[in-house]
């Protein structure tokens, strides 16, 4: 059902498909991704009666020749036929083989109508029939690579919608798009799939903790800025930590991303909306809230004429995905906004990645070649926290900025000792020391 025409209100596009709940795990175990995760999203929504002013649309799948810009044949032919009953006794085997993937017996249609979704909405957007759009969908896409399934995405939806606006409906006029994933996770397949076309500028701000947070690697890291003709087109903000909330993530559009779409000027924003960066999240560790949310896509707008097209990610605490993704329809109705207020400062860490990315990129793009003011750097930011796995209370880690007196290095025979301790904070740890 379509709101009334009033020439006064934006034309967001809303999108949701019950069918899309039918991918779950096989056993009905329980996996942090699953079907409650759309469905609370749709009822919060439904509550504050946003479907009502939004353009509501209804899935559609993608067709096999438009997945196929990303994706190889072999996978596309994996993806369609694995929840057909010649499949019944191998999906466990086959989706053993893959990077925490789950498949049942809805996970084909679920895949297909994900990625039908997000070029039907972008294609809208492009077209200028929606001012913007949310798609809410389900499995995720950033993880998937060209070939294979990764980290609870089948098809790489927001890639397959860009290659299709940029490929295959030219006469859109979509030359540039920005890819902005502030999923807490590095988008590794949709970097993979860009990294050399200057025509997708792709960021991705995400906890990296020096390649061990998942996906794992230096795929996530500053340093990978594009190859050949993309170089400088990709961008990657790793956080060190996690407990990054809104004054890290704003820092962070302020002086690195907005000045680069500023100077990048896209017709088009696509953002791989994660929500797994959100308070009390289980997986992600960080702090945004919804208001933080409100303000980082609010400050996008003033790009690509407001064109945004935002699509589900992760997020796997309902009550922050819905709260988060309520906050957000706000801002493209251009409704009052979330009243709030940002009271902490960045952490030290944060101003420090923020000056090692602007360093990487500053020959490419002149804007971040800027000396930041100093009165924003690190002498106003917070202690980074220290984390380990199982801790009840964080500790703030040690404040001594001064150098050591002296380094020497040399090797000393040494043998290796495994112990377990136990700490009034951490509980029972496995350790390690040497003594030479």
């Amino acid at each position: 059902m379509e709101a009334p025409e009033d020439p006064r209100r934006r034309r967001v596009g809303l999108l949701y498909d019950e069918r899309m709940c039918r991918h779950a795990t096989p056993d009905g175990e329980s996996h942090p991704e699953n079907p409650e995760r759309i469905r609370a999203i749709w009822l919060k929504l439904e509550s504050e009666g946003i479907p009502q002013r939004c353009v509501v649309l209804r899935a559609k799948e993608a067709e096999d020749k438009y997945i196929a810009l990303v994706h190889t044949q072999s996978h596309i032919k994996l993806i369609r036929n694995i929840s057909s009953k010649e499949f019944d006794s191998q999906r466990l085997r086959i989706a053993s083989k893959f990077n925490s993937i789950y498949f049942n017996k809805g996970s084909s249609e679920a895949a297909y109508l994900a990625a039908g979704s997000v070029v039907e909405v972008s294609e809208k957007v492009a077209k200028g029939d929606l001012d913007s759009a949310i798609a809410i969908v389900r499995p995720p896409g950033h993880h998937a690579e060209s070939d294979e399934a990764m980290g609870f995405c089948l098809f790489n939806n927001v890639a397959i919608a860009a290659n299709f606006l940029l490929n295959e409906r030219p006469e859109l006029g979509i030359r540039k798009i920005l890819i902005v994933d502030w999923d807490v996770h590095h988008g590794n397949g949709t970097q993979n799939m860009f990294y050399k076309d200057p025509r997708v500028l792709f960021f991705s701000i995400h906890r990296f903790d020096f390649g061990s947070f998942y996906p794992a690697g230096d795929g996530g890291s500053y340093c990978m800025v594009g190859e050949g003709a993309g170089a400088g087109y990709n961008i990657n903000v790793p956080w060190e930590h996690g407990q990054c909330g809104d004054a890290d993530y704003l820092a962070v559009w302020d002086h690195v991303l907005l000045p680069v779409a500023e100077s990048y000027n896209p017709d088009i924003i696509l953002i791989s909306a994660g929500f797994d960066a959100a308070v009390r999240d289980p997986l992600g560790g960080c702090c945004i809230t919804p208001y933080g949310y409100s303000l980082m896509l609010k400050k996008l707008m003033g790009f690509a004429q407001g064109k945004i097209v935002m699509t589900l990610e992760g997020g796997y605490n309902l009550n922050s995905i819905a709260n988060s993704v309520l906050a957000c329809a706000k801002v493209l109705l251009e409704e009052k906004p979330l009243v709030g207020s940002i009271e902490v400062q960045p952490f030290e860490s944060t101003w420090r990645v923020i000056q090692e990315v602007r360093h990487e990129l500053k020959t490419f793009w002149p804007a971040l070649a800027v000396e930041l003011p100093q009165n924003v750097l690190a002498s106003n930011g917070r202690p980074c926290p220290v984390e380990v796995e199982g801790m009840n209370k964080p500790c703030p880690g040690s404040r001594d900025k001064s150098s050591p007196k002296d380094v020497i290095w040399k090797t000393v025979p040494h043998r290796l000792f495994l112990c377990k301790i136990s700490h009034p904070d951490m509980g029972q740890r496995r350790c390690c020391f040497s003594s030479s």
